[in-house]
């Protein structure tokens, strides 16, 4: 199994390297490619260092079974062709593909068995929030079909990259000192603030990120699924936090949706508010699991659950996610 990675240098290529090794991912050759400037920095995996190669419009795929390509949409587009033209599969981290009609868009503990099937090689990975939403959906949607979701994110920095991780890390030591924060990621600083807007604002007055929630959910679940969401970023170093509401098809207990939490796959319920205990992101950040806690009824609808869901958006919500395809593929 040769395995090629895109996009090294960022938080998701980064990740990547730490999750193959960290799962003994099987493979025999790692190739790392990147752009011109990164080409020929070195990074280690498993106590060898590997160079990175630049990525060129060349033959440097032939070989390679599977491509994980981190490296924004612009780059996917233009060199998807590239890349599988000698039969790579490319699992692709960016947007560029996922709501096109042949490429599927996979979760693995939800819809697996979509990877089968792919035309052009391509496998896309969800938006990272709409990832943790899906897998936690997944296990009420087993017990009585979800007909609406109302959900609100609370996204980290590190889901704007490397670079917003360092701004909001940078804005918190000029703030201490009284000097002015650097704004250059995000459109207002981000320290000691929340920002109600993730991506671009779209005609209907959703952002693009809130639309992707929407599109994707149905897409995975393969169900007319409602979804309204609202995104925020907030000053939190990494993992996404999200409160959900959910409408069943029949009421269900609060019960019976933790006894569904606790057998969901790669779902884990931290839930006991007489002992404070719920999911927080600074606790879970580097965690492979969506945690789920803050179990209640509704109290405006006989039919609705809300919950609370915290996950490691650049494990979860991105490698992990792509390392988890690969290993399906595999195995099948």
């Amino acid at each position: 199994m040769n395995i090629a990675i895109v996009g090294t240098s960022g938080a998701v290529g980064q990740e990547l390297l730490r999750v193959l090794e960290q799962r003994n991912f099987p493979l025999d050759d790692l190739v790392l490619f990147g752009s011109s400037r990164s080409a020929g920095t070195t990074y280690s995996f498993k106590g060898k260092q590997i160079k990175v190669k630049e990525l060129q419009h060349n033959d440097d795929f032939k070989g390679i079974d599977i491509a994980f390509v981190s490296a924004g949409g612009g780059t996917s587009i233009a060199f998807a062709d590239t890349i599988t033209k000698h039969g790579t599969i490319m699992i692709d981290n960016s947007s560029a593909f996922r709501m096109e009609e042949d490429v599927p868009l996979v979760v693995p503990e939800v819809n697996a068995k979509d990877a089968l099937n792919r035309p052009r090689n391509i496998i896309a990975n969800p938006n990272c929030t709409t990832i943790q939403l899906v897998v936690a959906l997944k296990a009420i949607n087993d017990v009585s079909p979800i007909t609406k979701v109302h959900v609100a994110t609370y996204q980290a920095a590190s889901g704007a990259g490397a670079a917003a991780m360092q701004e909001l890390e940078e804005q918190q030591r000029q703030l201490v000192k009284g000097e002015e924060p650097t704004i250059s990621k995000f459109a207002y600083q981000l320290a000691y603030n929340l920002i109600p807007q993730v991506d671009l604002f779209t005609d209907n007055g959703y952002t693009k990120e809130e639309m992707k929630m929407y599109n994707e959910t149905r897409k995975i679940m393969h169900s007319d699924i409602e979804v309204s969401a609202t995104c925020v970023r907030v000053p939190v170093m990494r993992a996404h936090s999200e409160v959900t509401w959910v409408e069943t098809e029949r009421p269900l207990s609060v019960e019976e949706a933790r006894e569904a939490f606790e057998r969901g796959e790669g779902v884990v319920v931290i839930d006991n508010p007489a002992k404070k205990e719920y999911p927080m992101p600074l606790d879970l950040s580097g965690k492979d699991p969506v945690y789920v806690g803050r179990i209640r009824k509704d109290l405006t609808n006989d039919k609705g659950l809300s919950f609370w869901s915290v996950s490691d958006q650049i494990r979860k919500g991105a490698a992990l996610n792509a390392v988890q395809i690969a290993e399906y593929l595999i195995k099948q």
